[in-house]
C-alpha cells in the first residue's frame, strides 16, 4: 500500500508550524499506525531529514500517549481505538492521510505531534485521590458495593487520559475526563469522605486551566476511545451543585 502522509511539522512550542507530505510506499496492511510512522522516520533519518517527533509508549491502548489527530478525528476513524491499536488495513491504498496533534489551549504543542498534557496531572493533583487514613486495608467484602455501581465504577475508570474529548470538543472542555475520575470514586463509600472538596477543586483546576465549559455536543463521548459515557457528566454536575450548595 502507497500513501501520502501531510503531517504537522513545528520545530518547537514557540515555532511557526505547517503541513509537510511525504510519500510512504510499500506500507503492509498489518503495520499498526505508528508502525508506519517508525518507517516514516526510517525514511527521513536514512535521506538526512528529521524524524517526526510523536509521543508513545505501552502500544497496547492502555497509556494513551499516542493520540493523534488523524484525518479531522482524535484517534482517527475506528470507534472505541487509540492510535496504537490502529491498523494500515482501516485505509484506502493511495489516499492522503492528515495528521496533527491534540489543538487546545490547555495542551500546547511541544514538537511537530507532541503536546504537553501535564494539565490533566494537575487536574488530578487537585483531588483525584483518596487521602484519608483509613488504617490497614479491610476484607474485600467489609464494604458492600452494589455489583451495578461497581461496574460503573471500573467503566469511568477505564479513561486513560489520553485528551481525545478534549481534541473532538469545540470548546476544550475536559468535562468528560474529570467526570469519569470523579464518577470512579464518588462511587465508592471510600471516596464520599472527600467528595465535596475533591470536585470542586477539580473543577476549579479544569476552569484555571483554561479548558472550555461543556455545550453537551457529546462530541467527547463518541470519541473517546474507552467509550466513556457522558452520564458520567452529569453526575459530575450533581456532585458539583451539592458540594456549592452546601458551602
Amino acid at each position: 500500500m502507497n500513501f501520502k502522509l501531510k503531517i504537522w511539522r513545528q520545530k518547537n512550542a514557540k515555532a511557526k508550524g505547517k503541513f509537510e507530505t511525504y510519500a510512504l510506499n510499500d506500507v503492509s496492511p498489518e503495520m499498526s499506525f505508528l508502525e508506519m510512522l517508525d518507517c516514516l522516520n526510517n525514511q527521513l533519518i536514512t535521506s538526512g531529514k528529521d524524524p517526526v517527533a510523536y509521543e508513545h509508549d505501552c502500544r497496547e491502548g492502555i497509556c494513551g500517549c499516542c493520540g493523534l489527530y488523524i484525518n479531522g478525528r482524535p484517534h482517527g476513524a475506528k470507534n472505541k481505538t487509540t492510535t496504537c491499536e490502529l491498523y494500515m488495513r482501516e485505509f484506502t491504498a493511495g489516499e492522503t492521510i492528515t495528521i496533527e496533534p491534540w489543538r487546545a489551549a490547555a495542551f500546547p504543542v511541544i514538537k511537530d505531534l507532541i503536546v504537553e498534557r501535564n494539565a490533566f496531572d494537575k487536574i488530578m493533583q487537585a483531588g483525584g485521590f483518596i487521602s484519608v487514613n483509613t488504617g490497614q486495608a479491610q476484607d474485600a467484602n467489609a464494604i458492600p458495593v452494589s455489583k451495578a455501581k461497581a461496574d460503573e465504577a471500573f467503566d469511568a475508570a477505564s479513561c486513560i487520559g489520553c485528551g481525545a474529548c478534549v481534541a473532538a470538543c469545540k470548546n476544550s472542555s475536559a468535562m468528560l475526563f474529570i467526570a469519569a475520575k470523579v464518577s470512579q470514586l464518588a462511587l465508592y463509600p471510600q471516596g464520599r469522605v472527600e467528595a465535596k472538596e475533591r470536585v470542586k477543586n477539580m473543577v476549579a483546576k479544569m476552569d484555571e486551566l483554561g479548558f472550555g465549559g461543556c455545550t453537551n455536543t457529546r462530541a467527547c463521548e463518541a470519541e473517546c476511545p474507552k467509550g466513556i459515557s457522558i452520564s458520567h457528566i452529569a453526575r459530575l454536575n450533581r456532585e458539583f451543585i451539592a458540594a456549592k450548595a452546601s458551602d
